[in-house]
């Protein structure tokens, strides 16, 4: 079976232009790739030809560390998370009171380890939207 013809036949990219350039010229090329929402080399190279904006992304170095941090604790609420669920799984299948309570007890405890982690992440993300505001 054959693919589909596409809608937009004039849209399509049907002519092929090879050219070479020297070094320099492929390291910005290249950096441009980088730094932009382009995927690819020839994508930067038709946006040039066709006047099409590129949109250069900028990344602020300074969050890196913040948001790493950030990272890990969405890692470790999450896996808090998937303890607590399955806790309250087992007291719903539980059938005596002594094991409702034991997984009542171990389901307090997951949640009182989330505490601390959640006053954690919103000291961070009130030291970033301050960082954010003095930018602005």
């Amino acid at each position: 079976m054959g693919r589909k013809k596409a809608h937009d036949q004039d849209g399509l990219l049907k002519h092929f232009i090879r050219t070479r350039v020297d070094g320099k010229t492929y390291r910005r090329l290249e950096k441009l790739v980088r730094e932009s929402d382009c995927q690819s080399i020839a994508e930067v190279a038709r946006k040039i030809l066709s006047s099409e904006r590129i949109n250069y992304l900028h990344r602020d170095i300074s969050l890196s560390g913040p948001m790493e941090e950030m990272a890990l604790i969405r890692k470790e609420i999450k896996a808090i998370g998937i303890n607590i669920n399955q806790q309250t799984h087992r007291f719903h299948l539980s059938e005596n009171d002594s094991e409702r309570i034991f997984h009542h007890i171990r389901t307090t405890d997951e949640y009182k380890c989330i505490e601390p982690k959640i006053d954690k992440l919103l000291a961070l993300i009130s030291k970033l939207a301050k960082l954010w505001l003095q930018k602005s």
